[in-house]
């Protein structure tokens, strides 16, 4: 499942970038980072992104989830920091939904 998940962030991180005026360099790694310290994406991008991933996750796995919300902002570590832990906390919300 977490490779499914990380190919969907890949796919929607490529296609951001491809509707992005200014290309932000978004690299295809679990290690990329993608908000906060030393992250490509500014707020609006982040929120851009967290919608497509969303819509694709309910695509792919039937489960409609919200990314963002308070349990996210909670985190003592970002989920939206890399592509990984990003992929890891929606696995984890998925994994709770089943």
């Amino acid at each position: 499942m977490y490779h499914k998940i990380l190919n969907i962030i890949y796919e929607q991180t490529k296609e951001l970038n491809e509707d992005l005026t200014h290309k932000v360099p978004l690299e295809k790694s679990e290690n990329a980072p993608l908000f906060g310290r030393g992250g490509v994406l500014d707020s609006i991008a982040l929120v851009s992104l967290i919608v497509a991933v969303e819509q694709a996750i309910e695509d792919e796995f039937d489960i409609a989830l919200t990314i963002a919300d308070e349990k996210a902002m909670s985190q003592k570590s970002s989920p939206f920091k890399t592509i990984g832990s990003l992929a890891t906390y929606i696995q984890k919300l998925i994994t709770e939904e089943i």
